[in-house]
């Protein structure tokens, strides 16, 4: 895996919640701009005019497929993120099970070393019971 792979899904990561953030207030725009029964926002714009500006029956149908176009890319978008955010985590899972590992498998290496040490130890210290008494003998033999 190269060493700018992990920059790059930050990057990608990044830049989809930047055009998502965009694609959430255009949407918000969209639906607020949709007369409904109460007229809603576009009728506070000049009533009746933003119906000349898209045409007569234009500007539901127009305004209808934004909606449902940015709903759509509202959607493709969240599911996106929602993988982008859990193959990361599985990442990071992976990751603290390789280090788990390692520290066992650092522990078992203490262990042995810790083994090898005490049966030095207990060499070191038969052979220093063996000049001792050496020593003894060679005294007592004088």
């Amino acid at each position: 895996m190269p060493a700018f792979a992990g920059q790059r899904a930050e990057f990608m990561y990044t830049f989809i919640s930047i055009i998502y953030v965009f694609v959430c207030l255009f949407l918000i725009l969209v639906v607020l701009l949709q007369s409904g029964k109460g007229g809603g926002l576009g009728s506070a714009f000049g009533g009746g005019a933003s119906q000349q500006i898209f045409g007569g029956a234009g500007a539901g149908n127009l305004l209808t497929r934004l909606t449902a176009g940015f709903a759509f890319a509202f959607m493709a978008l969240s599911v996106w993120l929602a993988f982008l955010s859990s193959s990361g985590e599985q990442a990071l899972e992976r990751a603290v099970r390789e280090q788990a590992a390692a520290q066992e498998v650092a522990a078992e290496i203490e262990v042995e070393e810790a083994e090898e040490a005490a049966a030095e130890a207990e060499e070191a210290a038969a052979a220093e019971a063996e000049v001792e008494v050496e020593v003894e003998e060679a005294a007592e033999e004088e």
